[in-house]
């Protein structure tokens, strides 16, 4: 039997979306997966269709990101021109994620908001 109760309690993973000039800051906090997967890609495309150019995922609140939400987040850069979808702020753990991926090669990683808004 599964049971998805501890999906149910977990918080959103999208704190907050905060509009800076032509770029959009994506807050995400807590696990990315399979289960939230969804409001990931629909936050994001809030933000893509309300007219951001660029996108800085802010990962420093992220404990945990699967597959799936990697993947989301590709669906996302591919929406956008090349460079336009950047990630700030990761942890160590979620950083190694990058790193083991290869994702790190194809999504600039900076250690602020300021850098990756001025990249």
């Amino acid at each position: 039997m599964g049971d998805d109760s501890g999906a149910r309690l977990r918080e959103p993973p999208v704190s907050g979306l905060e509009p800076v000039g032509d770029a959009t800051v994506v807050h995400l906090r807590g696990e990315l997966d399979l289960y939230n997967a969804d409001e990931l890609r629909n936050a994001f495309s809030g933000a893509i269709d309300g007219g951001a150019t660029r996108l800085v995922i802010d990962l420093d609140e992220v404990e945990f990101v699967d597959s799936t939400a990697l993947g989301v987040l590709l669906e996302a850069r591919a929406r956008l021109t090349p460079g336009a979808l950047v990630l700030a702020r990761p942890r160590v753990e979620i950083r190694r994620t990058l790193m083991v991926s290869g994702l790190d090669r194809h999504l600039p990683v900076h250690d602020s908001i300021d850098q990756a808004l001025t990249s």
